[in-house]
């Protein structure tokens, strides 16, 4: 099993739990020292666990690609994939490749890695994908995701890369159905995590406020995902926006705008 941003909050938690269960773990980190760091901690508590770091920048389409192959070289089969990995920014900035940095972390990384793992996830039979999401989730506008025509907003920003991560669930849901792969929605609810880091003002101190006495911990925030990863009750489970193990309405299913969605993330990371 594959999780990304598994060195620390839900990822690691995930990680953890899954662990437990006896599942052998690809923790996938950007930073390859805070990955080790967070491996050897697991392995103090869980020393006959199965954990390995795959180092990858999701930022970066080529780490992306470099990563995913090196997975590959090892791993002839990949039974669940959980894409946690995100950013949220206060500013516009742009990557080393010229993509605006939060829809490249959280949508077109996440988008090609799932792409390039598929040959090791049909392999599995029975793969799934559970891919973390928010209750924020709006405003994509399919026309300027990157922000280049319009006024940034970071929270505009963060809303649009969680409903682009609902809508590609839905395409990748019909998309491998016939492949035996199910992929999930999940909003992990209110969880304590460092996802204000980049927040240097009165917001970043109210997020680390409330997440450190009011936020669910990270072990709750990830126990649905590892539900539907994991469990055999979630085995058939497919194309569904899930929090706290059930199920929700999610208004984000124009097959027109996920179309539109799967083409412009094609088209951004070709190469």
């Amino acid at each position: 099993m594959a999780i990304t941003g598994a060195n620390s909050g839900i990822g690691l938690a995930a990680a953890a739990a899954l662990s437990a269960r006896g599942a052998s773990v690809i923790m996938i980190c950007r930073s390859l020292q805070r990955g080790e760091a967070a491996r050897d901690a697991l392995l103090e508590h869980q020393p006959a666990g199965s954990l390995e770091i795959a180092q990858i920048d999701l930022a970066s389409m080529d780490s992306v690609r470099r990563g995913s192959d090196a997975i590959l070289e090892r791993h002839g089969e990949i039974h669940a994939l959980i894409n946690n990995a995100a950013i949220w920014l206060p500013d516009r900035t742009e990557t080393s490749e010229g993509i605006e940095a939060m829809w490249a972390t959280n949508v077109l990384g996440p988008f090609l890695l799932t792409e390039r793992l598929l040959p090791a996830l049909k392999a599995a039979g029975g793969a799934r994908i559970v891919n973390l999401t928010s209750t924020v989730a709006r405003g994509l506008d399919l026309a300027d995701p990157q922000f280049q025509n319009r006024p940034y907003s970071g929270i505009g920003a963060y809303g649009q890369s969680k409903q682009a991560n609902r809508m590609w669930t839905w395409d990748l849901a019909e998309r491998h159905a016939p492949d035996s792969i199910t992929a999930n929605a999940v909003h992990p609810g209110g969880v304590g995590t460092s996802l204000g880091r980049h927040h240097d003002n009165w917001f970043g101190k109210a997020f680390d406020f409330w997440g450190k006495w009011l936020a669910r911990t990270p072990a709750k925030g990830a126990d649905t995902a590892v539900w539907l990863a994991a469990s055999r009750e979630a085995a058939n489970r497919t194309g569904e926006y899930w929090v706290d193990r059930r199920v929700r309405r999610c208004p984000h299913r124009d097959p027109a705008a996920i179309a539109q969605l799967r083409d412009l993330c094609l088209t951004t990371t070709a190469g």
